[in-house]
């Protein structure tokens, strides 16, 4: 791409924000909407320092624990997942860690759009009638130098509660998971009920960050159409995850609120941001994995929970007796919507997070895997199709017509100290890529593992012959081989097939009551076999049929595809 028009393009981003914020600010001195003073009252300097303090743990976490300083699009990902109990790095580091940068840029911006309405509710000055910034009040009286101290609240009281939520989002996940989106959305949850319509709009304000990001590091893209391989999106989300941290946030705000005796924004507002906040980050996309790469979505129920949710969010701000009968209003009195309201989200967060309780504290079988597996430091690496999912089926449970018990095909990671197993790599991945990197580690190391699948496809078979190897430290070993594949055409007679080999792949041709293999042939080069003869024309290998068909080159023979090599990632 031109450089000038690069550097042009990001040069004209720039100047556009920087022209934008001072018009704005200039109108709002016009208007008289002077904001500064009142966020200044509320904040340090008026600067959310605590989302600042957070904001560089999470990323300095990436850099320096995962190793994104070196390898900022390839981390290290499989030990700092919350694998289990048994093995509490992965659930310590597991929040704060990453998958990539697209998905650590995504929650900074998140948190960096919603958390300053979050320590602006809090605040950095105390609130308490008669306390004093610095720990003491009117009569002299130390009133507690931490919690009255602005600088302590701004940079350890807030970013330790964050990080505490994010201790208890890793400890209390179902499965796997890894990011900062569950302390991102206990940071929705508590703005949510403080300011539900401003945290829609800044909600927003993440994808402008995100959109501004972008349009400075790749401000011209061109592209064309291309192949991809695609799973569902909202089979990426950890969605008990995502709700896990809002009902979080959430009960801490009430909390907060009840005990400051703040008042709330109306129920219809509440209810109102909180339906658009669900919908908005798709808290709808209820889904279950019924094994291989088949996801099942629940989008009706998602869609009636995201609802139902609204209500008890709308009813926080109602703290006060419903009007009743007197015999049971007698009964009831200390029964308020906003109680009710509180102890229904506290039973379902208690039906999120007990069945991870179980899960967490059960451990990986050690049983041998298929193939010739690769070992790294505790870690055994494979390929493997139609074996148990050996996390997801860790749980015997069915229930609605689905099973915990499902099988899985690919690049298969297990470390039983760990409490890893995975599909690093699915079966379908595999095939559209041709070669994945499998990156394995630790604090303080990194190895990877590479996966190559080559193979060829038959006209008219039921599916591509292939041979699975895996590469490490410089050694390559055959780590899965595919049924043969049969070509549908019958040559004067014969058939031919396609067999991957230790060594390769070779052509069986069955016919006259006997079968015959020969090596596929190399460019421009013809192989006999059992009467037939075949030629390679780049990734195409022919058989030459009619008179003279076992000649080399023959011009009266009529050639037949009955083979194609395996074309990856719309590469040849």
């Amino acid at each position: 791409m031109n450089s000038p028009v690069v550097f042009g393009s990001r040069v004209a981003v720039v100047a556009a924000a920087v022209l934008t914020l001072a018009l704005v600010v200039a109108l709002e001195r016009l208007a008289g909407a002077e904001r500064g003073p009142r966020i200044r009252s509320r904040l340090l300097l008026g600067v959310p320092w605590g989302t600042l303090t957070v904001s560089g743990f999470v990323l300095a976490v990436y850099l320096f624990v995962q190793g994104g300083w070196n390898h900022w699009n390839a981390p290290v990902v499989i030990p700092f997942r919350a694998w289990s109990y048994l093995a509490p790095l992965g659930v310590v580091v597991s929040p704060f860690a990453h998958s990539g940068s697209g998905h650590l840029l995504g929650n900074l911006f998140g948190t960096l759009a919603v958390a300053p309405l979050v320590e602006y509710a809090v605040g950095h000055y105390p609130r308490r009638r008669g306390a004093s910034s610095f720990g003491r009040a009117r009569d002299g009286s130390r009133l507690g130098s931490l919690a009255y101290n602005p600088y302590a609240r701004a940079f350890l009281l807030f970013p330790a509660a964050a990080l505490v939520v994010g201790l208890v989002s890793g400890a209390f996940a179902l499965g796997p998971v890894i990011g900062f989106s569950g302390v991102v959305f206990a940071f929705v949850g508590a703005a949510l009920v403080y300011y539900p319509l401003g945290t829609v709009v800044a909600l927003s304000g993440a994808g402008l960050v995100s959109t501004a990001y972008s349009a400075l590091s790749t401000p011209v893209l061109q592209a064309s159409g291309r192949s991809a391989y695609i799973t569902p999106w909202w089979a990426d989300i950890a969605i008990q995850g995502h709700a896990l941290g809002l009902l979080v946030g959430i009960l801490a705000a009430a909390w907060l609120a009840a005990a400051r005796g703040d008042d709330l924004p109306p129920p219809r507002r509440l209810a109102l941001g909180a339906l658009l906040v669900g919908v908005e980050q798709s808290l709808w996309a209820v889904y279950w994995y019924r094994g291989g790469e088949t996801f099942v979505l629940y989008r009706g129920v998602g869609l009636a929970l995201v609802a139902l949710s609204a209500v008890l969010v709308a009813a926080l701000a109602v703290d006060r007796d419903a009007p009743a009968a007197d015999s049971v209003r007698a009964a009831l009195r200390s029964l308020t919507p906003r109680r009710g309201a509180v102890a229904a989200l506290l039973v379902v967060l208690a039906v999120l997070t007990g069945p991870a309780l179980y899960v967490n504290l059960t451990a990986v079988d050690d049983d041998p895997l298929p193939g010739d597996p690769v070992e790294v430091r505790g870690y055994t690496v494979t390929y493997a199709e139609g074996v148990e999912n050996g996390m997801v089926s860790v749980v015997d449970i069915e229930a609605f017509g689905e099973s915990t018990t499902v099988n899985t095909s690919g690049v298969v990671v297990r470390n039983p100290e760990r409490g890893v197993w995975t599909t690093a790599v699915s079966k379908g991945r595999l095939a559209f890529a041709g070669t994945q990197r499998v990156v394995l580690g630790g604090v303080g190391w990194r190895e990877v593992v590479r996966v190559d699948r080559r193979g060829w496809t038959t006209v008219g078979g039921d599916g591509p012959a292939y041979r699975v190897t895996l590469t490490h430290d410089g050694v390559t070993r055959l780590a899965h081989l595919s049924n043969a594949s049969t070509a549908e055409p019958r040559i004067d007679g014969r058939t031919v097939s396609v067999v991957p080999t230790v060594t390769g792949f070779e052509l069986l041709v069955a016919g006259d009551n006997r079968s015959v293999t020969a090596p596929i042939p190399s460019e421009n080069e013809t192989v006999t076999a059992n009467g037939l003869a075949f030629v390679r024309d780049g990734r195409a290998v022919f058989a030459l049929a009619g008179e003279g068909n076992t000649s080399t080159g023959n011009a009266t023979a009529t050639q037949v595809r009955v083979a194609t090599r395996e074309r990856y990632g719309g590469r040849q």
